[in-house]
């Protein structure tokens, strides 16, 4: 169950009912939930109470998820599933599933991703990606021997970008699970994928 109160339609501000027009349509979205991906969409709801958090949240998530970003989709892709796996998140594994889908990772990558260090199925760059990233959300630390195989395969610019990635999507993994929003809402359930309604 959820632990914050949601904004709905009635409350909300212009800005913010252009916002929630994106994600609801014209339903309000705490009377009538759910997202197109099949999410509940409080997430969004409740970051309303402060605005300027919204927006935030908003736009540094979805910057980092367009075109000509320095680190490729697909890498992106991979941290932030195993963001949400090492971070039991089952919110960012459902819906990062369906955007590594979009870039391009084959499902057989995607059946692997919970035991990568046992599958053959990843390059050595992509493995180098998931290592840190297990570090840092597991430890808070990347090892020495980790950082210089990422360093074989990525630029310095891209490395900053990987781990402010893993970062912010961590941060929101743990919110959305603090406040039991989204797919996170029972903790004890074990990391599956919510599957996306039928397209009618």
């Amino acid at each position: 169950m959820r632990r914050l109160k949601q904004v709905g339609l009635e409350e909300a501000s212009p800005e913010i009912r252009e916002l929630y027009k994106q994600f609801f349509g014209d339903r309000d979205p705490v009377k009538n939930p759910g997202t197109a991906t099949g999410t509940p969409g409080d997430y969004w709801t409740t970051f309303a109470l402060v605005p300027d958090l919204l927006f935030q949240a908003r736009n540094s998530l979805m910057a980092l998820m367009q075109p000509g970003r320095k680190l490729p989709a697909k890498l992106r892709e991979l941290a932030i599933l195993r963001t949400g796996v090492v971070g039991e998140s089952r919110f960012e594994y459902s819906q990062h599933l369906k955007v590594a889908r979009m870039v391009g990772i084959p499902e057989e990558k995607l059946a692997a991703i919970k035991t990568w260090t046992l599958s053959d199925k990843f390059s050595p760059a992509e493995r180098a990606v998931m290592q840190v990233t297990d570090e840092i959300v597991g430890r808070n630390l990347v090892e020495d021997g980790s950082f210089d195989a990422l360093k074989a395969h990525l630029a310095d610019d891209q490395i900053l970008e990987l781990f402010y990635v893993i970062g912010l999507w961590r941060m929101h993994g743990m919110i959305v699970r603090a406040l039991h929003l989204e797919f996170d809402g029972d903790t004890t359930e074990r990391m599956r994928e919510v599957p996306a309604p039928e397209q009618k």
